[in-house]
């Protein structure tokens, strides 16, 4: 955190944007709210990170979509990128789209988005960076991808990894498809 000169903190996630590595992010729906139990934001929130594949180059190896956070295992394919930008594309087109549809069809929701700040005063993603760990090792990357695809089942949402649609289990495990593609042509080898 730094220390603003209005005498604020700001939330600050550090971010190496290291050639080579992969990137574990979680973030969090603004108040833990389960907001990504929506099927439609779920959708929006697929089609950006495949809008942001296109546009800042990155595989996807892992992803689950939990009801109120999710987790994005990938990997940056350039040379030079930014971590931060490509949040920011992913989080701000799902905001956007998500507030809108709120707006159309369950204005009573939006009071829970309310951020009480002057200058913006609704919010679909908690505030911050959330969570984001280089990965460049087999074991890493291998643990991480069992943590993700375990989360529905540690919640107790499912019984089993590849009941749970918003995962890249089933394709990981030649099962099926979900919301996004998988690519592990860059996945750490042993």
């Amino acid at each position: 955190m730094g220390l603003k000169d209005t005498g604020t903190f700001e939330k600050r996630c550090k971010r190496y944007n290291v050639p080579g590595h992969g990137h574990e992010l979680t973030f969090s729906c603004f108040g833990r709210l389960p907001l990504l139990k929506n099927p439609t934001f779920c959708d929006y929130l697929a089609e950006a990170v495949r809008a942001a594949q296109h546009t800042h180059r990155f595989d996807v190896w892992a992803y689950v979509f939990m009801p109120e956070h999710l987790h994005l295992l990938i990997y940056p394919t350039q040379e030079v990128y930014s971590i931060s930008a490509i949040l920011k594309s992913i989080k701000q087109s799902v905001s956007r789209r998500a507030i809108n549809w709120l707006r159309q069809r369950r204005p009573d929701v939006l009071e829970c988005l309310k951020t009480g700040q002057k200058h913006q005063t609704l919010r679909f993603w908690q505030d911050g960076g959330g969570y984001d760990r280089n990965i460049f090792t087999h074991a890493a990357a291998t643990n991480s991808v069992r943590y993700i695809h375990a989360n529905p089942v540690r919640r107790g949402l499912v019984q089993w990894p590849q009941e749970w649609y918003y995962s890249s289990y089933r394709q990981m495990h030649g099962q099926g498809d979900g919301p996004l593609d998988i690519n592990l042509n860059h996945f750490p080898k042993r």
